[in-house]
């Protein structure tokens, strides 16, 4: 059974414009009348960092950790995944990174598998991935100056290889000295999006 589009939520202060920006597709997906499943990873409490007993089954791809069996369950059965995150120094919050190390499991009927020739994705079933930041810097300096590593790294590398092959990036830059009236445009364009399910 499809759980239509799973969000991956990922920042911890309610009042931030990141909650904003959740709230927004949320929003949206329910006026297009499109089921979704939230994964809201600081109020789920989720541990981002393996401990000794995970270390030691992560060739098995078990895991003993249930959020991390839910979490994968969950992205078995999506059509579509839209990240909801900051950008902090360059990167993506150390919640979603450990997000994606824990959860991503490797094996047959999990994430990946790695053959000789690399890393074979396992969420094929996911068609699109949507990734929506907002950053400190200017969307254009962050991508000519800084590295553009969402893009090359977590968008072009990480996300293809699990398997995703449609990804698209949304980045909300000069989020520090934005406007009121500029958050209320970019949310009111995100209530509008049209975010396929498959």
């Amino acid at each position: 059974m499809s759980n239509g589009i799973v969000i991956i939520y990922c920042h911890p202060y309610q009042k931030s414009f990141t909650h904003a920006v959740l709230e927004s597709v949320q929003e949206n997906l329910s006026n297009h009348n499109t089921p979704y499943k939230t994964i809201n990873l600081y109020q789920d409490k989720f541990e981002p960092i393996y401990d000794l007993e995970e270390l030691r089954i992560f060739s098995t791809g078990g895991t003993h950790d249930p959020l991390v069996e839910k979490y994968l369950n969950l992205l078995k059965s999506a059509d579509s995944v839209i990240f909801i995150t900051p950008i902090w120094w360059n990167d993506l919050p150390g919640m979603l990174k450990g997000f994606i190390n824990k959860v991503m499991k490797e094996g047959d009927g999990l994430s990946h598998t790695v053959t000789k020739y690399g890393i074979k994705g396992g969420l094929t079933n996911i068609k699109h991935a949507y990734v929506l930041t907002s950053s400190t810097s200017p969307t254009f300096y962050f991508k000519i100056f800084m590295g553009n590593g969402i893009q090359k790294i977590f968008i072009n590398q990480t996300l293809k290889q699990i398997g995703i092959k449609k990804r698209t990036w949304i980045n909300f830059g000069r989020i520090s000295n934005s406007t009121k009236l500029r958050r209320q445009k970019y949310l009111s364009r995100i209530r509008a999006y049209q975010f396929k399910a498959n």
